[in-house]
């Protein structure tokens, strides 16, 4: 009785890694859902978006393996085993986004940079391994004024 008045399931998770999972699953699907739609715009060769892609100076005949590769990415990102290897390359798949948008003084560039803090942001709430691994805060606890902190 007291653990459920902790906040604490019969398994022994806490009801913040039940929200912190559900939310990190939320921000995961999002950009995960914008990126799909986009290789399928890509690989179905849509009029429109062959139109823009050939104006961002890239051969039509590209649109496919890009739209295969940007699937890949995001299959390895969706999978929780290759996550943050899927996180990577999502990363850097985006980065080339953006600079080719920065690179003809497009502002649409903000929708990639959004995309990447969405996908990394879902990552680092479902992923406790790579909580582990950044640390957004340091516990300092004890070791305030003590002088063991940068003191070498």
């Amino acid at each position: 009785m007291e653990k459920t008045l902790l906040g604490l399931h019969s398994n022994g998770v806490t009801q913040e890694t039940t929200w912190r999972r559900r939310a990190g699953w939320t921000l995961t699907i999002l950009p995960a859902l914008a990126m799909v739609m986009s290789a399928s715009l890509k690989l179905s060769h849509a009029s429109a978006f062959a139109d823009q892609w050939v104006k961002f100076g890239f051969p039509e005949w590209e649109l496919s393996w890009v739209g295969l590769l940007e699937l890949a990415c995001v299959t390895l990102y969706l999978i929780p085993r290759t996550a943050v290897l899927g996180g990577v390359l999502l990363a850097a798949f985006l980065g080339g986004a953006v600079a080719t948008h920065v690179r003809l003084a497009d502002p649409a560039f903000v929708v990639p940079v959004s995309l990447g803090v969405l996908a990394w942001g879902g990552l680092y709430l479902r992923d406790s391994r790579l909580r582990v691994l950044l640390r957004l805060r340091q516990h300092l606890g004890g070791q305030l004024g003590t002088g063991t902190v940068g003191s070498d």
